[in-house]
């Protein structure tokens, strides 16, 4: 059952993580806004289009190292991707997001993400 639940929620955290990066390259502004910090509305998008293209990139990684290793390296790269979601919560307290947003969204997120990998690791 353990299984089960810690690959279960390891991609459905890829594929979630694919569609957030992807939201960042079709809609920036409604993603930014989502993220914490909304975009300037004639403002240059590209470090939102770095956004959509990191965050795509650490899903898609995801899903090929669930396809291809075992559960301890899956654990060890979600452990290191924990690390973006706790820049986030940084960023967006530093931008003057909210604090809802900063901890509701991005810390809340490393600690899933955290969690996903003592779950992996426990296998």
């Amino acid at each position: 059952m353990l299984t089960v639940i810690a690959y279960g929620l390891a991609i459905v955290l890829s594929l979630f993580i694919i569609v957030i990066g992807v939201r960042f390259l079709l809609v920036p502004q409604a993603a930014a806004a989502g993220y914490g910090i909304p975009g300037k509305e004639n403002g240059d998008t590209a470090y939102l289009d770095v956004k959509g293209l990191r965050d795509s990139s650490y899903g898609v990684l995801g899903l090929v190292l669930l396809a291809v290793a075992d559960a301890h390296i899956v654990a060890w790269f979600m452990l290191v991707v924990t690390l973006a979601p706790l820049g986030d919560t940084l960023i967006v307290l530093r931008h003057g997001g909210t604090k809802a947003a900063a901890f509701g969204i991005h810390f809340a997120t490393a600690v899933v993400l955290a969690t996903n990998a003592a779950l992996l690791f426990a296998i």
